[in-house]
């Protein structure tokens, strides 16, 4: 699971930010672990949004690494799709939205032209 650190960054640095970059992040490149942690530190300015983020984006990348998917360039509008879709048998729909916001920001980490996950919502 994805985890977010409070503890033992440099001062310079927002306390709660990436204290590890995800397997599916890790095999997309240096550029997308690099874009990973620069989502974390300059998008996200409330460290409890951040470590909200981080823990649905973690669900995320792990639910997908249960399905085989070796790298963040390989999903897909349909995974997040399929994903959203699980995710409202099990969660309210504003749970599953504030989840689905995190991911679909965190998107801007691939480095693929794939473009975004278009035409995922929630009702």
């Amino acid at each position: 699971m994805f985890e977010i650190e409070s503890e033992g960054r440099p001062a310079a640095l927002p306390a709660t930010i990436p204290s590890h970059v995800p397997a599916l992040v890790q095999a997309a490149g240096e550029r997308a672990q690099t874009r990973f942690c620069e989502f974390f530190i300059a998008n996200i300015r409330n460290p409890h949004t951040r470590r909200g983020y981080g823990r649905a984006i973690g669900e995320f990348l792990a639910w997908c690494e249960q399905r085989g998917l070796a790298s963040l360039i390989d999903i897909a509008p349909l995974h997040i799709g399929a994903y959203v879709e699980a995710l409202t048998r099990s969660h309210s729909a504003p749970t599953a939205k504030q989840r689905l916001a995190a991911i679909i920001d965190s998107q801007s980490v691939k480095t693929t032209e794939a473009g975004g996950p278009r035409g995922v919502s929630i009702r």
